[in-house]
């Protein structure tokens, strides 16, 4: 790999206009490294690299992408701990899960290399002899990529899989906090053998390079994570060129904790599930609705829990809560708690910087949390466990779609019938019903309302890329 470039084309290149940018690790504040910053120019050339290598790229055979897909799994598993460094140092999460977020790219290089071999279509039976019809799936053309900085292996890797393996050539643009793993992602893709022009990475300023891939005809798609302000945006312009959207924006998940639920296993599970990556996850546990006979109970053990949890850099094996990404969003957080505290809500740990250098923040829980507060009716992104109470489960599912996010929810029972009422009822696009993580490679992730549209993940992120074609044979003679 050509240290820290952009990739277009075939070639590690700098931006046309010769734009840098520093990229800085949030646990020392220090230069990593250095990397091109360019533009809508560069973009254009990626596109129209990709447009050149379409006809070639969907002509091989899914077998023969799929291939190539195993061989680039298969170098990110064998080179996990260094990229799981690099991702730590540019990202500044805790190295432990730096190494399973790698883990998981590779296993969607591999998944996706076998899903594309499925795809397929149909005949339908005419209504006269003389006729047949037949449907036909085929890769949509170019697709663009914008990812967001708090996974910053995962998230580029489950779209561009995906669409490699539907036929479809990417121009990728990393998050300009994170690009790093994006570049190592395509790296061991250009090692495993994948076309010059079927992936192609520009790095650089997010309004215009946007533009660029909303305006050009030839990309055919866009994926994107990250806020619903910007997804909204990306709505409007989309309507130029039709371009198909896939839109993960981020969401606010509500948890319901049933009166028979184990309070100290779910408390325990809670606490590292909500400070996963120091908060930064989109589908990670937010508003936490306790029935009254518990939340006495269940705050306890939250609170116990959280002040055992050791903040410090993610290259230390002892880290369990890492930086924040930037000065910026630290701020951001910590408004959000001085606004629930003059709410009426109590710190009850935390809440304040470490003394020492880096964007840190001891993880914070509130108690008595007004539903009304933006730490609580707003997604937060960062080490804050709110919590309220309800008393029927009627109000707690009510309150819990009493928000515009709609991407993930958890419920916590050994009730069967209220576990499927709340599935049931919740407006949500994955819930978890006693279990954290109901995410997975091979299932659909998805949300509704604004949380987005279209789908990344499964066999739904795979045919996301690929577009139906009707073929209808007349006057046929037997």
């Amino acid at each position: 790999m050509t240290a820290a470039q952009q990739y277009i084309d075939g070639a590690w290149v700098d931006a046309e206009d010769g734009g840098r940018r520093d990229v800085i690790d949030p646990a020392t504040e220090h230069v990593i490294a250095n990397v091109p910053y360019g533009g809508g120019a560069d973009t254009v050339r990626a596109i129209e690299a990709a447009q050149r290598a379409f006809a070639g790229w969907r002509a091989r055979t899914a077998y023969e992408r799929a291939a190539m897909l195993v061989r680039a799994a298969g170098t990110l598993r064998a080179q996990v701990d260094r990229l799981a460094e690099l991702t730590v140092r540019e990202a500044g999460k805790p190295r432990l899960e730096a190494t399973r977020e790698w883990q998981v790219a590779a296993d969607l290089f591999e998944w996706y290399a076998e899903e594309g071999k499925r795809v397929s279509g149909y005949t339908i039976p005419a209504r006269t002899g003389t006729r047949r019809q037949l449907v036909l799936a085929e890769p949509i053309g170019v697709v663009g990529v914008i990812t967001a900085w708090n996974f910053p292996a995962y998230n580029p890797a489950r779209a561009i899989a995906a669409a490699l393996a539907a036929g479809c050539p990417v121009v990728v643009r990393p998050a300009e906090l994170t690009p790093l793993s994006c570049m190592a992602i395509v790296a061991a893709l250009e090692d495993a053998g994948v076309p010059a022009g079927v992936v192609n990475l520009v790095n650089g300023e997010p309004h215009p390079m946007g533009q660029a891939m909303l305006d050009h005809p030839d990309l055919r798609k866009l994926s994107f994570t990250g806020s619903v302000a910007v997804g909204k945006l990306l709505m409007d312009g989309a309507s130029r060129t039709m371009t198909r959207l896939s839109l993960e924006l981020g969401g606010n998940a509500p948890v319901l904790v049933l009166p028979d639920a184990d309070v100290e296993t779910v408390a325990k599970g809670a606490v590292a599930a909500r400070f996963r990556n120091a908060g930064q996850v989109c589908v990670s546990p937010q508003r936490f609705f306790v029935h009254r006979d518990q939340l006495a109970a269940f705050e306890e053990v939250v609170v116990e829990e959280t002040r055992r949890l050791p903040v410090g850099s993610g290259l230390d094996a002892t880290t369990r809560i890492g930086p924040l990404i930037s000065a910026r969003h630290r701020e951001r957080v910590e408004g959000l708690i001085a606004t629930a505290t003059r709410d009426g809500a109590r710190v009850r740990t935390g809440g304040t910087r470490p003394a020492r250098p880096g964007f840190f923040l001891e993880p914070t829980v509130l108690a008595d949390v007004s539903p009304t507060t933006p730490a609580f009716a707003d997604e937060v992104f960062g080490p804050l466990f709110a919590m309220t109470s309800f008393d029927q489960l009627d109000d707690a599912i009510a309150a819990a779609n009493a928000t515009r996010y709609g991407l993930a929810a958890y419920v916590f029972t050994r009730d069967l019938n209220a576990a499927m009422t709340a599935y049931e009822r919740l407006e949500f696009g994955m819930v978890g019903v006693n279990e954290w993580a109901p995410q997975t490679t091979e299932a659909p992730f998805a949300g509704r309302k604004e949380s987005g549209v279209g789908h990344e993940c499964g066999r739904e992120g795979l045919h996301d890329n690929l577009v139906t074609k009707l073929v209808a044979f007349g006057n046929v003679r037997t």
